[in-house]
């Protein structure tokens, strides 16, 4: 068992995820289901918008390579065991997952940090777009600085 990261059309089993990575040396697992939501606050002008659907693409080459090395600098920086991401791309209705991450680790304080960290990171620097589209357009989101 060790860490793995993919891109897939298909739905998430967001449990087969956080299962393939926990060995008998963690304590922990701490698993972050990101789904589409129904409303969205513009981070500018604060405007709330009602989502009907997203779409995700990916430059799929370059995002697993930063995938990895996400996995490499999170085993460095964390007292971990095992990660496992899955980013969906294509098509999300609401309530569709689009991403797990899921981390292992003997103590789940670590689990936490690690998979708060990987998540921020991920939306910053995987080149994994989302497309919020509404009644009346669409909006392309820009990753996410690093907090």
């Amino acid at each position: 068992m060790s860490s793995f990261f993919e891109i897939t059309t298909l739905p998430i089993d967001i449990n087969s995820v956080a299962r393939r990575v926990v060995p008998p040396e963690c304590g922990a697992t701490v698993t972050l289901d990101g789904y589409a939501r129904k409303f969205t606050k513009d981070k500018q002008s604060g405007e709330v918008r009602e989502t009907e659907y997203l779409e995700y693409e990916a430059y799929e080459p370059m995002a697993l390579k930063e995938m990895q090395k996400l996995v490499d600098a999170a085993h460095l920086k964390f007292e971990i065991s095992n990660i496992g991401i899955v980013h969906r791309v294509g098509r999300l209705e609401i309530g569709e997952t689009s991403v797990v991450i899921s981390v292992a680790a003997p103590h789940r304080r670590a689990a936490f940090e690690a998979c708060e960290w990987l998540i921020k990171e991920l939306k910053r620097t995987v080149p994994i777009w989302k497309k919020e589209v509404y009644a009346d357009g669409h909006h392309w989101v820009e990753g996410e600085a690093s907090v």
